[in-house]
């Protein structure tokens, strides 16, 4: 098994972000309108629009329009491929548990 070259560390990028995760935790009350987001995480627009933008290319996040506003709730699958990677790293430790790079 191995892991996505190009899309993990998108995924990844997502979590490593005391912000974002503060808006994952958020988000896990259900769907929230950005301007929620911002009264109640007391963030600048220029600065939600920002780690959106990240948590969405990652997938652990969906946009969805509704007349001017942005709602944001969590993604079931986008969650499901951060723990499909993590999966992947632990199989593969435990592989090479059993390996050795050099014969002795």
């Amino acid at each position: 098994m191995k892991l996505d070259d190009k899309r993990t560390p998108v995924v990844f990028k997502a979590l490593c972000d005391e912000n974002r995760v503060r808006i994952l935790n958020y988000l896990t009350d259900g769907e929230k309108c950005a301007c929620r987001l911002l009264e109640d995480l007391n963030i600048a627009q220029s600065t939600l629009s920002h780690h959106m933008k990240v948590l969405t290319d990652s997938g652990l996040v969906v946009g969805r329009k509704d007349g001017k506003w942005m709602y944001y709730s969590i993604s079931a699958e986008g969650i499901d491929t951060a723990t499909y990677y993590l999966n992947v790293l632990r199989a593969n430790l435990i592989d090479s548990k059993k390996k050795s790079c050099c014969k002795e």
